[in-house]
């Protein structure tokens, strides 16, 4: 059993001794027979107790010697004991010999630490590597001649310098910052000092209030930050917080309504507050009436009176409340409803009593010259002058009738003035008359209104004078050769238009019809 404890040539010097022993009777621990057994030397730090072999050995039981290990390493024991580091929470390390992994006797310069750096899991540690110190490098925190276990773990061993406080909120980082980047704070600001960073305050550095890092006695009443901001010069006190918020200066908690009896509506809630209060607000009470601020936009100077809010409300002063059907007689539709009060009422109203008929407002519109009368709403209406008219020209002196019926009414009302259009043909028909006058005025005695070409006049009701025969065939300018217009008298009898035709040159009279008929002259009649 004990030769299987030691090394073959440690075996054959241990027998040559006791022979030797035997020989000379030299005593056995003179010749330190624990030296010439020990398979070599032990890393510097263990060389004091290199002689002692009983200090890590224990003769005969190899399971003793962790105890032995852990006599001398008290801290890896402890973290054993405990469950912290590498050897208190890796699992192998806490169980195996300690010789298992850490070999002695390899020499005096040897490493028995054997850590590969590369594949070890820094969970195994009580410093999990985590944001930006995964990507360090180990000798940024494991320095030379210092063991791996007791590299330092507070922030400030290695961020001294990165400290931007200098000290003035202490060593302990981690209370505000993490791993990830300094930026990203963790710092509970109403937990730990009680001002809660709401609103604008949360976008604020730490400078902007710890100026030069000094973060005691830090004010946290709004003035104690924000006197240089305030736009009331101090005239509102110092309560900032009871008309503002943190979110910013424009959003106010001051309500009006409540605290003053005038509500900001409309156009008021937008407005600024110095615009209203040009003094100290707490001891000036503003007179409340519309005229006491609208004064100068007051675009009817005074004629309406000072109750702006009869007509007008805050929204906008073209936004008028005023019933003008309710208070007139005169309910405003139509293009009425669009017009400016001032277009009506050009002097106040309360002065004069305006007419309601349309001729008092629209004289000066009257195009027609008073000749349709004063009343405009015969014809017209509030939608606009040009817009569903409803003149009946059927009951004027001259009904619209076929072609004129299509007609515009500038076609034969050249101006407005309606009465001074012609009502005779010839009126506005006197370039469309081919007879060129010769035939009178009065178109209607032959035309109709339907068309030119439908002409109805009766030859023998009108003159006597039958048109039969070759006289049917005639043209009107054949016999009518001299205008009738001019009161020339077109003569009936035969001879007066046909002498020249006359073969018997007047020996037979001057009524041809006693032997010829209309429709030829070669045809005789039979004598009696």
């Amino acid at each position: 059993m004990m030769l299987r404890l030691f090394p073959a040539r440690a075996c054959l010097r241990l027998i040559a001794i006791m022979l030797l022993q035997l020989t000379t009777g030299v005593s056995a621990y003179a010749l330190d027979i624990e030296k010439l057994v020990m398979p070599g030397e032990v890393i510097e730090g263990h060389a004091k107790i290199e002689a002692d072999c009983d200090a890590c050995h224990k003769s005969f039981s190899r399971e003793s010697q962790n105890v032995l290990c852990s006599d001398c390493h008290t801290a890896i024991a402890a973290d054993q004991k405990a469950g912290r580091g590498f050897h208190g929470k890796d699992k192998t390390a806490s169980t195996a010999q300690c010789a298992s992994c850490h070999t002695e006797h390899l020499g005096r310069g040897a490493s028995i630490v054997n850590l590969d750096t590369a594949s070890f899991n820094h969970k195994l540690s009580d410093f999990e590597l985590l944001g930006k110190h995964a990507d360090s490098n180990c000798k940024d925190c494991h320095v030379a001649d210092v063991a791996w276990r007791d590299a330092p773990q507070a922030c400030l061993a290695c961020h001294k310098d990165d400290d931007q406080h200098r000290g003035a909120l202490g060593e302990d980082c981690a209370a505000c910052h993490t791993p990830a980047d300094w930026s990203q704070w963790t710092f509970d600001h109403f937990a730990d000092n009680g001002f809660a960073l709401a609103g604008k305050h949360k976008d604020v550095t730490c400078s902007g209030c710890h100026a030069d890092q000094h973060y005691k006695s830090t004010p946290t009443t709004c003035i104690g930050c924000h006197r240089e901001d305030d736009v009331h010069k101090g005239l509102n006190g110092d309560d900032c917080e009871s008309c503002h918020t943190v979110n910013n200066w424009q959003e106010s908690l001051f309500d009006h309504g409540k605290k003053t009896s005038f509500a900001l509506l409309g156009k008021h809630a937008t407005a600024s507050c110095d615009q209203c209060h040009s003094t100290r607000a707490k001891t000036m009470r503003l007179d409340s009436s519309c005229i006491s601020c609208h004064r100068d936009d007051d675009v009817h100077k005074g004629r309406l009176g000072d109750d702006c809010a009869d007509c007008h409300d805050a929204k906008a002063w073209q936004a008028s409340g005023f019933k003008h059907d309710l208070r007139t007689s005169f309910p405003l539709l139509g293009k009425h409803s669009t017009a400016q009060c001032a277009a009506c009422h050009l002097e106040a109203p309360e002065k004069v009593s305006l007419g309601t008929a349309c001729i008092d407002c629209h004289k000066g519109d009257d195009v027609h010259a008073m000749q349709l009368g004063s009343d405009c709403a015969d014809c017209h209406n509030e939608s606009g002058w040009t817009l569903s008219v409803r003149f009946d020209h059927d009951f004027a002196s001259f009904p619209l009738i076929g072609k004129h019926r299509d007609a515009v009414c500038a076609d034969c009302h050249e101006t407005g003035r309606y009465h001074d259009a012609p009502s005779d043909c010839s009126g506005c028909h006197s370039d469309d008359d081919i007879h060129a006058g010769r035939l009178g005025a009065d178109c209607a005695t032959c035309h109709n209104p339907v068309s030119w070409d439908r002409w109805r006049f009766d030859h023998l009701a009108e003159t006597g004078f039958v048109l039969d025969g070759a006289h049917a065939e005639q043209s009107c300018t054949d016999c009518h050769r001299q205008p009738i217009a001019a009161g020339n008298h077109t003569p009936s009898r035969c001879i007066d238009c046909h002498r020249s035709d006359d073969v018997h040159n007047g020996q037979f009279g001057r009524d041809c019809g006693r032997c010829h008929y209309t429709d030829s002259f070669d045809r005789i009649r039979s004598l009696p």
